[in-house]
């Protein structure tokens, strides 16, 4: 898979690992204290509290290069990440399953949304306090960060995901991969509760399918 194809995903499925993991939940291996685990209530209720949404976003690519798009999410099940050129990439989840398009390659790869982070995120009951790759919960002025370590299916990496506090809301995600390389999600002019058109989801044939990844 070409190099900045494995960026895209990462970057998209880390939004998955808003959740906490690329595992499924179990009991808490890290101890917090109760101060900690009332915000990652408070996260678990802002995040099942949302059931559509829409932003833009920048991401911040190892190299420095920055692509920009707009985001989509319909629970359950689906979401879609629309990149601006240069990116030629478009990522759909339909509800069933991810697909990566590269327009300049014209190639799209598909993955299987069932056990996957993303779907984790999809769902309507979160509960971060049951997760035990989180390995952090910090405050900072303005913000709540809250830090995983994950490892499944090939994908390595620490994430922090950063929302605004007071005031919950997302607002970027950053994730280190196992051979350092480091991308930046920022997110702006979120639209919660909003109506979105079911033709978001659907992944219109363009380009030439590769197989299914596994």
């Amino acid at each position: 898979m070409h190099r900045f194809t494995r960026i895209v995903i990462c970057a998209v499925l880390t939004f998955g690992v808003v959740t906490a993991a690329f595992a499924a939940p179990t009991q808490m291996r890290r101890m917090f204290n109760a101060a900690q685990k009332i915000d990652l209530k408070r996260v678990s209720d802002y995040l099942n509290s949302v059931h559509t949404l829409k932003g833009s976003f920048v991401q911040v690519n190892p190299d420095g290069s920055l692509w920009e798009g707009m985001m989509y999410l319909s629970k359950p099940g689906k979401m879609r990440f629309e990149y601006k050129p240069p990116s030629p990439h478009l990522i759909v989840a339909d509800g069933s399953t991810l697909t990566v398009e590269d327009r300049k390659l014209k190639t799209v790869d598909r993955f299987p949304l069932i056990g996957s982070p993303l779907a984790l995120l999809l769902s309507d009951d979160i509960d971060l306090t049951t997760y035990s790759h989180i390995t952090s919960v910090k405050h900072q002025p303005g913000m709540l960060l809250v830090s995983a370590s994950a490892a499944s299916g090939g994908t390595h990496g620490d994430i922090v995901i950063t929302f605004s506090d007071p005031g919950l809301e997302l607002r970027q995600w950053e994730i280190v991969d196992s051979e350092g390389y480091k991308t930046t999600v920022v997110l702006n002019d979120l639209q919660i509760g909003v109506a979105l058109s079911p033709d978001l989801f659907v992944m219109r044939a363009s380009a030439t399918p590769r197989k299914s990844q596994n």
